[in-house]
């Protein structure tokens, strides 16, 4: 068996590729559903955020073709275009990719801590739906310590930079003073929830929080002392906002460019800033051609998550050290799981081999043949058994210059039998 980690993210595809093959929560049950159904798969979880869309499996070893062809399939894309923006790990390097992403080293905002929530909830959704096994939940159990060990011995999480951070800081770039400006959040997930608190931090006015479900909308906006609406209610507050930010999982876009340019007239063209965190894009591409507005998605805040990245290097050089360690566990405990693996089938082949050389014996003694010459054949028989398969192997590796085999052999059979040797 293969662990495959499979994706695109922000570093190999634009938007617009990354919005045609994210996973939108409804379609989660249905995609894990017919991932499973592969005869290549054997556990399989699915990563699907606005920077990444990745599948972690285990599959035979050469199944990643028809992952890639599923892929394809699902999201009605061509392989070429999948695979010209995919990159896949194998075993260790999967192991190692996780990782690396759960701390946040592989994100847009080094070290933000939104991925590890998002990387659980994964976690969880493959759980519910079986499809994970013994390799993936240890894999991923072994993820979240690491996470936690790099998170509570490095600064990688101080200073908090996210994508709504650098959001906010861009906002700041528009408009010098925040005590005047109204801003309408799209949304009421985790990556919104930290753009009100910024925005609350650099003393927005007024927050506005539309959701699909005015109730959640409304329970964040009152612990910012907000105000909350449902998505409906959008076109009559929109000339209201000097800022717009938005991050849902929505198929299609909520904000056309009609819609915008109505409230520019009712604003009497004071600018308006927006960015669409969100993939699938929440606010259509158009709307950026519109005098007075300004337009980011979450590619173009590229430059202020760099600034904030050079800030995390020094603690993200010392997670890798603590990744690196939890690779190397994980790896050890890998491969006595396997050796675990071979010797209990080693141990069931002696063991019918026993159990049929004993019935044998004992139905030659209740023939009434004579016990020391069944005994001398039962002990014939074991040893020529027991032999034949490592006899044979070995002559094959020799005959093949196989030398590594036979040294190992020599390792196994003779070193265990002469047990420690004396250092002196």
């Amino acid at each position: 068996m293969t662990l495959l980690a499979l994706g695109i993210n922000h570093k190999t595809a634009a938007v617009e590729v990354r919005e045609q093959v994210a996973f939108t929560p409804a379609q989660l049950e249905a995609a894990l559903t017919e991932l499973g159904a592969l005869k290549e798969v054997h556990e399989a979880a699915l990563l699907s955020t606005c920077n990444r869309t990745e599948l972690y499996c285990v599959i035979e070893r050469d199944g990643e073709a028809a992952i890639l062809e599923w892929l394809s399939r699902f999201h009605a894309l061509s392989v070429e275009q999948l695979s010209a923006a995919a990159y896949h790990y194998l075993d260790g390097d999967a192991a190692r990719h996780l990782m690396r992403v759960a701390v946040g080293l592989d994100s847009m905002v080094l070290g933000e801590p939104q991925i590890l929530g998002q990387l659980k909830d994964a976690y969880q959704v493959a759980r519910s739906h079986q499809g994970l096994g013994g390799e993936l939940e240890r894999l991923f159990q072994h993820t979240f310590a690491v996470a936690k060990q790099v998170r509570t011995e490095t600064g990688i999480g101080e200073n908090p930079v996210s994508v709504a951070y650098a959001a906010v800081s861009m906002a700041s770039r528009i408009f010098d003073d925040f005590k005047r400006s109204t801003a309408l959040l799209i949304g009421a997930g985790e990556t919104i929830e930290l753009v009100a608190r910024h925005l609350k931090e650099a003393g927005v006015r007024t927050l506005i929080v539309a959701n699909r479900t005015r109730e959640r909308a409304a329970q964040l906006a009152d612990s910012f002392g907000g105000e909350a609406m449902s998505l409906n209610e959008i076109p009559d507050a929109l000339a209201r906002a000097d800022i717009v930010i938005s991050s849902t999982a929505a198929p299609l876009p909520i904000l056309g460019k009609g819609m915008v340019e109505r409230a520019i007239k009712m604003r009497r063209h004071r600018p308006m800033f927006m960015v669409d965190i969100a993939v699938p894009r929440d606010i259509e591409p158009q709307v950026g051609e519109l005098d007075d507005v300004f337009l980011y998605t979450v590619d173009d805040l590229q430059e202020v998550i760099e600034e904030n990245r050079r800030h995390r290097q020094v603690a993200a050089d010392q997670a890798e050290v603590l990744i690196e360690h939890g690779v190397g566990s994980w790896q050890h405990e890998r491969r006595v799981r396997g050796a675990g693996d071979l010797i209990r089938r080693y141990r069931q082949q002696g063991e019918q081999m026993r159990a049929e050389s004993e019935e044998q014996a004992l139905a030659q003694l209740s023939r009434g043949d004579d016990p020391q010459k069944v005994v001398a054949r039962l002990a014939r028989q074991l040893t020529n058994k027991l032999m034949h398969a490592p006899t044979l192997g070995l002559r094959e590796a020799s005959g093949a210059e196989r030398q590594d085999l036979i040294d190992a052999a020599e390792a196994l059979l003779f070193d265990a039998e002469r047990g420690p040797q004396d250092p002196r």
